[in-house]
């Protein structure tokens, strides 16, 4: 199998690792081959504390995936996220080159090109410009203007920028496993890619994945993003305040939170008792399910407050019909569909990945929606990296330079 029919994307979480292989054919469909998973390391937040510890589970959830698909990647495409990421809004303008005053691609670079040129912040680099919609001598809404005919050519661009020290560690522990990068996306961009359907996308919806050390906000509208944000917070407290709560160890916080937990103590059950081991394993106690789920609210409960109000700061000023999507894997913990509806007011769903096909079944679950969207995203990347004969497809210019310079280092 050819080099360039394999695709591979990495999704490197504070909890788990993920690694899907997959396949893109003529028409640009993705086939899952292989999945990896396995515990993570070395990551705090979304963000690398152990180059060593995080390159070592990276390249085992990788040798996983390519056991199972039968094939070897020597690139693939790396979810980024944490607290240092920060994005905004920006409009670029150029007049159209030809004389017949046809819109080119070259015209269309030159424009996003204009649209980088902002303020960024010091010690941080643009992950991401990615055009919201074009503007051609004033008519707004154009998605592709090329080939249309105008004097003007303007864009409205969503810019996505990342402290580089954070992305260099992230791109070291990859390379310390032996691989490439062959793009870097923001995670609940490439979330977004698989589970959000284009309606929504169109209308306007939040994205809301909650990991183990994060949660990820981003407001889509007219089919592209509008605002993103990434919180530090998530399924790991939820753990930690079960430790706390029940004085018991972290780990069997974690097994009591997947197979008993609930984020609303009233659709809990009183009957539904199981056994707590206290921290040292000196003694043992009955619990119920209901005392749980008063652990657990409050935290899911504050989580969502503080998602409410990242969506007040993206100054969004129209309603949002399609809602939230909740996604990532905490998304499964039951009720939490249902509180938060209740805190932030809006109709949720749960976000399953769809888009891909042969082995779906495993990765049918919001746990691997950020991995699903990765091979999504690489596909349309390479082929807008194709269509536009090298000039960047949907990257920022970090990467490449990050790229290179690893490749000499290692």
């Amino acid at each position: 199998m050819a080099q360039a029919e394999l695709i591979a994307g990495l999704d490197m979480g504070t909890r788990k690792m993920t690694c899907l292989i997959g396949q893109v054919d003529e028409a640009g469909k993705v086939t899952v081959m292989g999945v990896g998973t396995g515990p993570s390391a070395g990551m705090r937040k979304g963000v690398v504390v152990d180059i060593e510890g995080a390159a070592r589970a990276a390249q085992r959830v990788v040798q996983n995936a390519q056991r199972m698909a039968g094939v070897q990647v020597r690139s693939l495409y790396l979810a980024v996220t944490g607290g240092r990421i920060t994005s905004v809004n920006n409009r670029g303008m150029v007049a159209v080159a030809r004389a017949d005053r046809e819109i080119t691609r070259e015209d269309v670079s030159r424009v996003m090109e204009a649209a980088r040129v902002i303020n960024v912040p010091p010690d941080f680099e643009i992950i991401h410009a990615l055009p919201r919609q074009f503007v051609v001598d004033g008519y707004d809404g154009v998605t592709d203007p090329v080939g249309m005919v105008g004097v003007r050519l303007e864009v409205e661009a969503h810019i996505v920028m990342g402290l580089v020290t954070s992305l260099e560690n992230v791109m070291r522990s990859v390379y310390k496993a032996g691989l490439e990068v062959e793009g870097l996306v923001l995670a609940p961009l490439a979330a977004g890619e698989a589970v959000l359907q284009p309606a929504e996308r169109e209308l306007g919806v939040v994205l809301v994945d909650v990991g183990g050390g994060t949660t990820d906000v981003a407001l889509f509208d007219q089919g592209s993003i509008y605002f993103a944000s990434i919180l530090p917070v998530g399924g790991d407290h939820v753990t930690s305040d079960i430790a706390v709560g029940l004085r018991t160890p972290l780990d069997v916080a974690e097994r009591l939170k997947k197979e008993y937990g609930c984020a609303r103590r009233e659709q809990a059950s009183g009957e539904v008792t199981f056994e707590v081991t206290s921290v040292g394993g000196s003694s043992q106690k009955q619990v119920d399910q209901r005392t749980l789920a008063g652990i657990v609210e409050p935290r899911v409960q504050e989580i969502f407050s503080l998602v409410g109000d990242e969506l007040a700061k993206a100054r969004y000023n129209r309603t949002i019909p399609g809602g939230v999507v909740l996604t990532g894997g905490m998304a499964e913990l039951e009720g939490i569909v249902e509180l938060a509806e209740q805190v932030l007011d809006m109709p949720v769903r749960l976000g399953i990945p769809q888009g891909v096909s042969g082995l779906t079944d495993m990765v049918r679950s919001p746990a691997y929606a950020t991995a699903v969207g990765l091979l999504i995203y690489g596909a349309k990347d390479r082929a807008l990296a194709a269509l536009t004969k090298g000039q960047g497809g949907l990257m920022g210019s970090l990467w490449e330079r990050l790229r290179a310079l690893f490749r000499d280092l290692f």
